[in-house]
C-alpha cells in the first residue's frame, strides 16, 4: 500500500538516492518504520531534495519503457528485449519513488503554510501536479484524495481518473494564485531549475493546466491556459546535469552508456524511420539531419548500431533533460488551434517552435548548422500539391495536424509525454495519426500495470486488474 513518506524520509537520504538512481533504498523498512528519521527539515531544504525526486521521475525507467512503447526506442536485451515485446507483470513497475516524492512536495506545502510562505507553497502545487500527472496518465485510475495520510488512510481508494485530472487543474489554479501573491520567501539557492524565479514557475503552471487539457479533449481552455504558459526558451524547466558518474550525470547517458550499454538502441525503431523519410523528402523548407544526428549516433556498442547520442548529443553526460518547456508550449496551441479550425493561428504557433530550431536550439543545448533548416511554413505548403503534405491528405487542416503531431513526436524523444499521444491521438477528432508499427503482436500497450505490492497491500486495487492492453479512461 501507499504510505505516506512526508515524515519518515529524510533529505539527505532522499537527495543520496536520487543522485544516484537507487529507487530500491525506499523499500527498505527501516525507512517506513524508523522512530529516529529526521523531521525537523526547513521547507527550503525540502524543496531541493523534492526537485531532486521530481527531476529523477522525468529520466527513470518509466521513462525508458513509454519511449519504447511510443515506437521512439527499441529495447534490445534483457529485461528491456521483453518491453519491447510487450510481455510485462506487475513485478515491472513500482510506485517508490513516485508516491514518496508525491508525499514531499504536500509537505513542501503544509511547512510553507506555517511560516506564511506562498510562493514556495505554490512551487510544491506544481510539483505536486507534476508527479500525480505522471502517475495517472501511465496507470489511469491512482490514489490522490486519500494518498497523502497513512494514518488516516492506510489503504487508499483509487480516484477514478477523470477526477484526478480534475483534481489536478484544481491544484494549478491554487499554485498560480500563491504565485501570484505579493511576497514570499527566497528559495533561489535551493532551486536548481528556475533559480527562484516566480514568474516562470507560474508561466510552467499554466503550461501543464495545457498540457492536461489538451488530454482531455478541451482545446479552447488548453489554448487558453498555454496564453499565459511558457513564453520563450528561457522559461524552460530542464534538469541540470554534469560530468561526475552518481552525482549528476544525465540519467539516460548513465543508463545508455555507462551500466546498461546495448539493452536499447534505435535499430527498428520508428523515430529514425520517420526522421529518415522527412529528410529524403521533396520538402525543400526542412532539412532535420542536424536533429537526426543530435539525437543518434552509429557504432556506440557495436558496428552499424544506431544508438543514442552520448558523445556531443542528446544524451551526453552534461545534457539538461526537459520536464516542461516553450516548444511544448507552443506546440499545444499549434495543435489545439488546428483542431478547433484556426489553421492560421496554428501555424503561427507551429512556426514560432521551427523558428526557435532554426536557430539551433533545443532543450539547453545547441545544434550544428550542418543539415539544419526550418524555414517558415505557409498555409499553402499543406494543401494537396504542397511540400509539406507528402501523404497527400485531404484538406489543409489534417495535413497541419499530422505535420505538428509529428514534430510533436520528435521533440518529446524520452520525455513520457510522447506515449500520452500516441494513445490520445487513438480518439482525438479528426483523426490524426503517426502509421508507427508494432514491435511485437497485434495490440499496443496503453498502460503500465498496478505494482504487485500495491495489488498485495491494498483492497480497494480496481478489479478486475487491467492488463497493460486495457485503454486508460481519458484514452478512451
Amino acid at each position: 500500500m501507499i504510505k505516506s513518506f512526508s515524515h519518515k524520509i529524510t533529505i539527505s537520504l532522499l537527495a543520496i538516492t536520487l543522485l544516484s538512481s537507487c529507487s530500491n533504498l525506499f523499500d527498505d523498512p527501516s525507512i517506513k518504520s524508523n522512530p529516529n528519521a529526521v523531521t525537523d527539515v526547513d521547507v527550503a531544504t525540502l524543496l531541493s531534495g523534492t526537485l531532486l525526486g521530481v527531476s529523477m521521475l522525468h529520466e527513470d525507467t518509466d521513462v525508458r519503457i513509454s519511449a519504447i512503447w511510443a515506437g521512439e526506442l527499441n529495447g534490445l536485451a534483457r529485461q528491456h528485449q521483453g518491453y519491447a515485446e510487450y510481455i510485462v507483470s506487475s513485478q515491472n513497475f513500482s510506485w517508490s519513488p513516485m508516491y514518496p516524492v508525491a508525499s514531499q512536495t504536500r509537505l513542501i506545502q503544509t511547512k510553507a503554510d506555517a511560516v506564511g510562505d506562498k510562493w514556495t507553497k505554490g512551487v510544491g502545487q506544481v510539483l505536486e501536479a507534476l508527479v500525480i500527472a505522471k502517475a495517472t496518465d501511465l496507470y489511469g485510475d491512482v490514489p490522490y484524495s486519500q494518498a497523502f495520510d497513512d494514518v488516516k488512510y492506510p489503504t487508499p481508494v483509487f480516484d477514478k481518473q477523470t477526477d484526478v485530472y480534475a483534481a489536478l487543474q484544481t491544484t494549478l489554479d491554487n499554485a498560480i494564485v500563491n504565485l501570484s501573491a505579493s511576497a514570499g520567501l527566497a528559495f533561489a539557492t535551493q532551486d536548481f531549475i528556475y533559480k527562484g524565479s516566480v514568474s516562470k514557475w507560474k508561466a510552467a503552471a499554466y503550461t501543464l493546466k495545457a498540457r492536461l487539457y489538451l488530454h482531455t479533449g478541451e482545446y479552447a481552455k488548453s489554448v487558453a491556459s498555454a496564453a499565459s504558459g511558457i513564453s520563450s526558451t528561457a522559461g524552460d524547466a530542464l534538469v541540470p546535469h554534469g560530468t561526475s558518474q552518481g552525482v549528476d550525470y544525465n540519467q539516460n547517458y548513465d543508463f545508455f552508456r555507462v551500466n546498461r550499454a546495448g539493452d536499447t538502441g534505435f535499430d527498428g525503431a520508428y523515430l529514425p524511420t520517420l526522421m529518415n523519410s522527412r529528410i529524403a523528402s521533396a520538402n525543400t523548407k526542412t532539412n532535420e539531419t542536424a536533429l537526426y544526428n543530435f539525437y543518434f549516433k552509429s557504432g556506440i556498442t557495436a558496428t552499424g548500431s544506431l544508438d543514442p547520442n552520448v558523445v556531443d548529443g542528446a544524451f551526453k553526460s552534461t545534457a539538461p533533460h526537459p520536464i516542461i518547456t516553450y516548444y511544448e508550449n507552443q506546440l499545444i496551441i499549434a495543435e489545439a488551434q488546428a483542431r478547433l479550425g484556426d489553421t492560421a493561428k496554428a501555424l503561427a504557433a507551429l512556426n514560432s517552435v521551427r523558428s526557435g530550431l532554426a536557430g539551433g536550439y533545443i532543450n539547453g543545448q545547441t545544434l550544428s548548422t550542418a543539415g539544419l533548416k526550418y524555414d517558415a511554413y505557409v498555409l499553402d505548403d499543406f494543401s494537396s500539391a504542397g511540400l509539406a503534405n507528402p501523404t497527400k491528405l485531404a484538406s489543409v487542416q489534417t495535413a497541419l495536424l499530422y505535420e505538428i503531431i509529428a514534430q510533436r513526436y520528435i521533440f518529446f524523444l524520452m520525455q513520457y509525454e510522447a506515449f500520452n499521444d500516441i494513445r490520445r491521438l487513438e480518439k482525438a477528432t479528426p483523426i490524426v495519426q503517426l502509421p508507427i508499427p508494432l514491435y511485437s503482436g497485434s495490440q499496443k500497450p496503453e498502460r503500465f500495470i498496478y505494482p504487485q505490492g500495491e495489488v498485495n497491500t491494498n483492497p480497494n486495487v480496481p478489479k478486475p486488474l487491467p492488463n497493460q492492453f486495457t485503454k486508460v479512461t481519458i484514452f478512451q
